[in-house]
């Protein structure tokens, strides 16, 4: 992984590997609601395009918050799971829930 800190603020540098919209979405779908497979990531209420999925998908595996293993063979075909560092995040993930469901009206479970 290439060296991303611009500051030595955590919050900075977690942003720098999670702060946009489509990693955090990614993570939620996996974290929350057991998807894993690119076609499921495609079908989220929130559209995201097949190639920003495709690059979220890369970087999330390059910063060792994703893993993929293949499922199908040909055409290979993969899936994807939240590694340890990944799945670390729930804490940060379910506190965006708790604030979300808290300040933002008409936000509610899915």
């Amino acid at each position: 992984m290439t060296n991303l800190k611009r500051s030595t603020c955590p919050i900075a540098n977690v942003l720098d590997l999670v702060g946009d919209r489509w990693s955090l979405l990614i993570v939620r779908d996996m974290l929350l609601h057991n998807k894993h497979r690119y076609g499921d990531f495609l079908a989220a209420d929130e559209g995201i395009t097949t190639n920003i999925l495709a690059d979220r998908l890369k970087r999330l595996e390059q910063y060792g918050i994703i893993e993929k293993t293949p499922y199908q063979h040909n055409p290979v075909r993969h899936d994807y799971h939240l590694t340890e560092k990944g799945r670390n995040l729930k804490p940060m993930m379910m506190e965006m829930v708790d604030w979300g469901l808290k300040y933002i009206p008409g936000a509610g479970p899915r």
